[in-house]
């Protein structure tokens, strides 16, 4: 540990005022000798909450996220499977998914769909919004405690099962999905990562995979909720949205839609109760321009709130991990 002293704020006990663990920069500290000098105290505070927004660092660029990757000394992860289109600045680093922002974006592990997956996220705001945008946080290990025994057990037993439809005009395409036009190499790409495929008759795609719901902490062991059966459930989109989807598409050609690991529907009950512990859980700190939000991507769920005015908040993925590292209950193979 340098001799830089970071003042770590504790969150704050009350539920409906929760507030994200924060480091500050001392002012005037270059963030070129502050951050290496910072990274195991930052490690710290990350295992010891899941979750670090660092402010003071004024980070302004997406260059300058690309310099924090190399000044903590994390591996890049490129994205694969995409579920909206994002713009890549450098490996690793993009922009935020392209979602209404009128629309709230609620809780999900980045990728947990797939079978390797960024175990860190580096949130970056560039520039903050005019009102709402905040990015929400919550406990993988306290969600999954908060939620019915049955329920849980069933999709630990079971796994959880997404579908997605590629039609070119929803959501990311085939190529900026899987990084490729050619079908082969998305087929190939298929088969060695456990997702099942049928090319449509106008040349779209479907897919189906099933994914653990449940997995350990590849570092301390702690059980969490890691998936996004509830963000990407037909019930959490708006009804008005839901209802154009399915009379433009059909219900059985939504852009995605997840489901019991036995390919059962997911009663809106259900997808409501999962909403409803997130919100429970939620931790939140209005973003500031030059933030830097670290999360533990398998234990700390994220969101992001409906927003007016401009908001820029990039995004880089690191420490590359593989599901078969996490005791996952579902293996490798649906």
């Amino acid at each position: 540990m340098t001799s830089v002293d970071m003042t770590l704020q504790p969150l704050a006990p009350e539920r409906d005022r929760g507030r994200t663990a924060m480091v500050r920069v001392p002012a005037g500290d270059d963030p070129a000798t502050w951050l290496p000098g910072a990274r195991d105290g930052l490690r710290v505070a990350l295992d010891e909450h899941g979750a670090v927004l660092v402010r003071g660092l004024d980070l302004r660029n997406p260059e300058a996220v690309a310099e924090v990757l190399r000044l903590l000394d994390v591996e890049a992860v490129v994205e694969r499977e995409a579920f909206a289109t994002r713009q890549t600045y450098h490996p690793g680093v993009y922009s935020s998914s392209a979602w209404p922002p009128n629309q709230p974006m609620c809780m999900h592990h980045e990728l947990s769909y797939t079978l390797d997956f960024p175990g860190l996220l580096l949130l970056v705001c560039l520039s903050e919004p005019g009102t709402g945008g905040t990015t929400g946080l919550a406990d993988a290990a306290g969600v999954l405690e908060d939620l019915p025994d049955e329920l849980t057990e069933r999709f630990a037993r079971e796994g959880w099962l997404l579908t997605r439809s590629y039609n070119g005009e929803i959501g990311a395409t085939v190529s900026e999905a899987f990084g490729t036009d050619s079908r082969e190499a998305v087929e190939s790409y298929c088969r060695d990562h456990a997702v099942s495929y049928e090319w449509q008759p106008d040349g779209g795609l479907r897919t189906a995979q099933r994914r653990s719901a449940v997995v350990r902490h590849p570092v301390d062991g702690r059980r969490c909720w890691f998936n996004q059966i509830a963000f990407l459930n037909e019930w959490t989109l708006a009804p008005e949205v839901r209802g154009f989807l399915v009379e433009e598409y059909g219900a059985d050609g939504l852009p995605f839609n997840t489901w019991y690991g036995d390919g059962e529907p997911i009663e809106e009950d259900v997808v409501r109760r999962i909403n409803a512990v997130y919100e429970e859980r939620t931790v939140s700190r209005p973003w500031e321009a030059g933030d830097l939000l670290l999360v533990d991507n398998i234990r700390t769920a994220h969101s992001r709130e409906a927003f007016e005015g401009p908001r820029d908040v990039v995004v880089a993925m690191a420490a590359p991990t593989r599901l078969d590292t996490c005791s996952p209950t579902i293996g490798r193979t649906p």
